[in-house]
């Protein structure tokens, strides 16, 4: 989870930089955010905790995947 905030943060951070590029990396937590604002209306700050929270968890569990099917490739070679 940490390494998805550090990835969700970093892409928030560059979007202005990036003149908003990087934005379709960002799918996931933006319609989150656009659908908890259709279905509220709450402030813009609850919809950008929204985006990068839900970023963090996608973003947390492709690193989980990647570094578990890393681990398992090392252990097969290692035998």
């Amino acid at each position: 989870m940490a390494i998805g905030a550090l990835i969700s943060s970093v892409l928030l951070s560059l979007e202005s930089l990036a003149d908003y590029a990087l934005l379709s990396l960002e799918w996931p937590g933006i319609s989150a955010a656009y659908l908890f604002w259709g279905a509220i209306g709450g402030s813009a700050f609850a919809g950008i905790a929204i985006a990068w929270l839900v970023n963090a968890m996608v973003y947390g569990a492709a690193a989980f995947v990647a570094l578990l099917s890393l681990t398992l490739v090392r252990r097969a070679l290692s035998k």
